[in-house]
């Protein structure tokens, strides 16, 4: 192996100025080009995907659970925050719960006229989830003992209605007997998501509870956030089994089925992108190999004559493979690395809210994924570089040493 390390380090020199130079780069730069387009976008794909998962659980976090009855609509029957608490506790997976309620509406201002849900919130809820949505005001919860006269309105809505930070709005409900509040706007969100911008106002749980005349132990239901989402159909079956038969739980992913089969939908052609991707470099590489191989015929044959077995000979190609493949991997991690830096602190490259649901091509960190990238090419590469390399064993001294 010394002797094919060795011709290895002389082919560099060798292959100056020649045509097998030129086709060395031409992989060199397949294989840089590829796994960079690899990362950045497996980076931009999960930036994307955990963009809009968090502007869902804003509103719905992982699990929701209220009272079962027949009745479809969004205003529920109340069910016992306490009890249902102590149920909760028992399990290690549930990382936070709040209580929320959900009332129907209609906001009336001097020219215009909207129907809404308003969505109560306590003190408990995260505020962190929502704040990033946060456009103007602030977000800021509820944790004085009176109820709270402040709302957080869409963008969508503000603009239907004229509203800014500091307005009044007038809110009408529907209810025996009926009832009108007054609130003021203290901030405005945007997710860019119709089914939660053109529907929900964030306000005070209390004043939901004071409008239905329930005590302070019962709320509309529950939110439980999970400490590993990818364990939410086991943690939705377990709960399903175990939890009182009048608890109605609901999953994220079927309130929002839509949303999250378009997810999906993107990660399967993200990844039917990177087969295609992996395979071009792969053939470019076996291609280099081939030609390689060929041009140094006359070689292999004076190597053969003089001793030198097929395995010496071919690990000195495999080696001449190995080395174009890991300065590819190293430029291509380069490129990537350098555009996601530049994406992820200067936000280069922006994008239309109305069109992505966020002002930005996001960028989302995951060393584990970049190194399996980094993995799946290599061992590409490697068995690419292997398959020309068996040419070798057919090639006969005299006939290599003679040939033209």
């Amino acid at each position: 192996m010394n002797i094919a390390r060795y011709i290895s380090r002389r082919m560099d020199g060798a292959d100056s100025g020649s045509f097998t130079h030129s086709v060395t780069r031409i992989a060199t730069v397949s294989i840089a080009l590829g796994i960079a387009v690899m990362i950045v976008s497996f980076s931009i794909l999960h930036g994307f995907r955990e963009q809009i998962q968090n502007k869902i659980f804003s509103f719905g976090a992982h699990l929701q659970l209220s009272r079962y009855d027949t009745n479809n609509s969004l205003e529920v029957a109340p069910i016992s925050e306490p009890e249902l608490r102590r149920q909760l506790a028992r399990y290690p997976q549930v990382a936070s719960v709040q209580p929320f309620a959900r009332k129907t509406a209609i906001i009336k201002t001097t020219d215009e006229v909207l129907g809404v849900v308003l969505k109560g919130v306590s003190e408990k809820h995260d505020l962190n989830s929502m704040r990033q949505n946060m456009v103007a005001g602030k977000f800021i919860g509820f944790t004085d003992t009176a109820a709270s006269n402040d709302i957080v309105i869409s963008q969508k809505i503000a603009d239907k209605l004229r509203l800014q930070v500091g307005s009044p709005a007038l809110f009408y409900f529907i209810q025996q007997p009926p009832r009108v509040r007054k609130f003021r706007v203290s901030g405005i969100y945007q997710t860019g998501l119709d089914e939660f911008d053109e529907v929900y106002v964030l306000g005070d749980l209390r004043q939901i509870q004071e409008l239905n005349a329930w005590p302070d132990s019962l709320v509309g239901g529950l939110e439980v956030r999970l400490r590993d989402f990818s364990r939410l159909d086991r943690t939705f079956d377990q709960f399903y089994e175990q939890l009182p038969y009048e608890v109605r739980i609901e999953k994220i992913t079927d309130q929002y089925a839509q949303l999250f089969d378009w997810l999906q939908l993107l990660n399967r052609n993200v990844i039917i992108f990177l087969i295609l991707i992996i395979f071009v470099a792969t053939f470019n590489m076996v291609a280099t190999i081939f030609i390689m191989i060929l041009e140094r015929t006359k070689m292999i044959g004076i190597l053969k004559a003089v001793g030198a077995t097929d395995n010496q000979i071919r690990g000195m190609f495999f080696f001449r493979g190995i080395s174009i493949t890991l300065k590819g991997l190293v430029i291509g991690n380069f490129i990537a690395l350098g555009f996601c830096a530049l994406q992820y602190y200067f936000r280069i490259i922006p994008l239309d809210p109305e069109n992505y649901y966020m002002d930005r091509v996001p960028v989302a960190w995951d060393p584990l994924v970049m190194v399996l990238l980094n993995v799946a090419t290599l061992a590409a590469s490697i068995l690419s570089v292997l398959i020309p390399t068996y040419m070798i064993a057919r090639i006969k001294p005299m006939v290599a040493i003679r040939f033209d």
